[in-house]
Parts: structure tokens; C-alpha cells; sequence
């Protein structure tokens, strides 16, 4: 597998090692707030985007240079394996994607088709340009829908509040779930491995709604799937990043992934949550989005409370705890962003001074002493 930055800030970090600041970047990174984009989508849709490989390129280069992150992340949408699958979708104004077609029956899941995954080419196309622009000069981010959160997607045939319709589907009808799952993972597996082969040095696998499980039904019906996707991910050798909303009561669940990083959103503070996990592994997180629509002073309160509670710990990515939000101040990302730069190397700088001269034996001794 070839890695465009396998000894990055970032890679290193994902990995728990210890390094010299902490690595930022966003989830959402390129979006709507950003000027560059909406002009872009003036000419062309989202789904035109994803799959015009240098037009996905190119928004993917301009946000990571604009805010001088320490990772890129590719532009592509969640829902791009359910167009393989058979299932076609849309965007609705102001309503998100609908699935023209949802799946409610296990005839509609054995209807699902698993040979088509190739068809994504055009996400490792731009993953490759991404990579021939950065080189090994800043890592890039390959990305996947968890399992859960995509069959949530396809059952209810959009968003939803409560999840009924999946949540039915689990309940009453296990094996249709166990084979949807199934069918899930074999497509975002071989989809993730072929950003990685592009070039992406890491996948995150995105479980937006997996909040709304208990912590029984998520062990139950969704822990041994993710697991297998991340299984099929690690023989790729690049780290893999868990990342769920409103799931801090699966935390320590969502570790027996495997995962190497563990996403955590706003809702937990950042050392509470790395406590839960036994303070293995990495962490990534989790300032709420919202907090970037208020004053510089409250923004950079919270991150410092965000820093000091990673403590210097190796393994802290700093991220939001959700996506960039609509019409969110680019001034305060970019802010943002250098702020955690340079308050996280003075911070590793004093930890490092402290370690070097608690390790420091001065000599007392004395030949005028027996």
C-alpha cells in the first residue's frame, strides 16, 4: 500500500507516538462557509463534485492550504456507496438525501449488490491528485460510512429523529440486518482499500447517528460488524479513526473495534472520554462546532481547557466534535487552527523541559566527604 506521508505529525500522533505538538484539522474542512467552495457549487452539484476527481481535488487542496491544517481530508459524500449498491439517491433543499427506494424488506436486501464497489473510482482518482499535490508534505484522509449509520440512511430513506424504521428492522427481522451489515462492509471495505492504494494515509469511518443505539443494542447488532470492517482496514497498515455523535456511553465498546483513534464529540469532556478508553490509544476531538460562532475569547478559553485536558498525553488530534457548521466564520477556523498549533508546541516544549530535568541527577557527591 503506498502512503503519500507515513512519518507525518499526524500519522504519528494517530499511532499514540509521542511528537512535538498537537495535529489539527476539521471534520467538514471544505464546506459551504468557505467562499471558495460556494463558488465552485455555483457551477456544479455536490454528487458533480464527488465524482469530477479534480474538481473533488482541488476543494480538498484549497481548504487544508487555506486553514494550514495538519491533514487533508477527501471531498466525497457518505452516501456514495449506496449508488453501487442499488440504490439510487438525491438532495432535497433544505431536506438532505433521500433514498429513492428505501430498504424495508429482506427481499430489498438481497437485492443489494456488492460487486459494483470499483464503480467509486473516481474518490481514489482525487485521492490520487491530492497525494501528486502534497507528496509527503501533509497527509490525506480517506473516508467510509459505518455500517450502521449507512443502513440508517437506506431503511428510513433519508434522515430521521428516532430510527424506527432501522431499529424495526434489527428487532424483527436479525437476519435481514445481519445481511445488510454484511453487504455494507464488503463495500466500504474494498472502497476504503482503494483510497488507501491512491494514497490516503488514514481512514476515518464516520457513524453519525450510531448515538442512538444503548449500549446492549450496539454490541449487539453493530459492534462485531465495525469490528470486522476495521479488520479488513488494518491489513492496509494505515490507522483507522472511529468517529460516532452523541456516543459517549459507547465509548469504551466503540474501542473494542480496534480502531486506533477514537473520535469524541462535545458532549464529554476530552479527558473524561480518554479516561474511559483507559487512556489507550488515540483521541481525536472535540470542540462544539458551535463554539467557532462565538468571540475569539471564548473560543480560545475552550481550546485551552480542550489542550489541558489531553494533559500532552501522545494521541490527541485536535478536531471538533461534529463538522464545520453552515455560514461558520472562516476567520475563526483559520484562528482556530494556528492557535492550536503554537499553544500545543509551547505545551509539549514545557512537558519536555519538565521530563528532562526530573531525569536530570545532579551530583552531590563530595571528596571531602567519606
Amino acid at each position: 500500500m503506498f502512503m503519500s506521508a507515513p512519518d507525518s505529525l499526524f500519522i504519528r500522533t494517530a499511532r499514540a507516538q509521542p511528537a512535538e505538538r498537537t495535529p489539527v484539522w476539521f471534520m467538514r474542512q471544505a464546506g459551504r462557509y468557505m467562499p471558495e467552495y460556494r463558488a465552485i457549487r455555483r457551477n456544479y452539484s455536490l454528487l458533480e463534485i464527488c465524482k469530477k476527481p479534480e474538481i473533488a481535488a482541488r476543494v480538498t487542496i484549497e481548504a487544508a492550504e487555506i486553514l494550514q491544517v495538519d491533514s487533508a481530508i477527501i471531498f466525497a459524500d457518505l452516501l456514495l456507496p449506496l449508488e453501487v449498491m442499488g440504490l439510487p439517491f438525491h438532495f432535497s433543499a433544505g431536506e438532505g438525501p433521500k433514498i429513492d427506494r428505501p430498504v424495508r424488506t429482506a427481499e430489498d436486501v438481497s437485492a443489494l449488490r456488492t460487486d459494483r464497489a470499483a464503480d467509486l473510482g473516481y474518490v481514489s482518482e482525487a485521492v490520487k491528485l491530492v497525494s501528486k499535490h502534497f507528496g509527503n508534505k501533509l497527509p490525506i484522509i480517506g473516508f467510509c460510512g459505518a455500517p450502521f449509520t449507512l443502513a440508517s440512511y437506506m431503511i428510513e430513506g433519508g434522515s430521521s429523529r428516532n430510527y424506527l424504521l432501522t431499529k424495526k428492522m434489527m428487532y424483527s427481522a436479525p437476519a435481514a440486518w445481519s445481511e445488510l451489515m454484511r453487504k455494507l462492509v464488503s463495500v466500504t471495505a474494498e472502497y476504503s482499500t482503494d483510497q488507501v492504494r491512491a494514497g490516503a494515509d488514514c481512514i476515518q469511518i464516520f457513524d453519525s447517528w450510531v448515538g442512538c443505539l444503548g449500549v446492549e443494542d450496539y454490541r449487539c447488532y453493530v459492534l462485531p460488524h465495525v469490528t470486522e470492517l476495521v479488520k479488513q482496514l488494518q491489513k492496509t497498515r494505515v490507522p483507522t479513526i472511529y468517529f460516532g455523535t452523541d456516543s459517549s456511553t459507547l465509548l469504551p465498546s466503540m474501542q473494542e473495534t480496534g480502531a486506533e483513534v477514537i473520535g469524541l464529540d462535545w458532549r464529554i469532556p476530552l479527558d473524561k472520554g480518554w479516561e474511559t478508553l483507559g487512556f489507550k490509544g488515540a483521541v481525536q476531538g472535540n470542540l462544539d462546532p458551535a463554539l467557532l460562532f462565538a468571540d475569539w475569547k471564548a473560543i480560545k478559553s475552550r481550546a485551552e481547557m480542550i489542550l489541558k485536558q489531553a494533559a500532552g498525553r501522545p494521541g490527541h488530534i485536535f478536531n471538533l466534535g461534529h463538522g464545520i457548521l453552515p455560514e461558520t466564520p472562516v476567520e475563526n477556523v483559520k484562528s482556530l487552527c494556528h492557535f492550536v498549533r503554537d499553544h500545543s508546541a509551547e505545551i509539549a516544549a514545557s512537558h519536555a523541559a519538565s521530563s528532562s530535568a526530573s531525569h536530570a541527577t545532579p551530583n552531590t557527591s563530595s571528596p571531602d566527604r567519606p
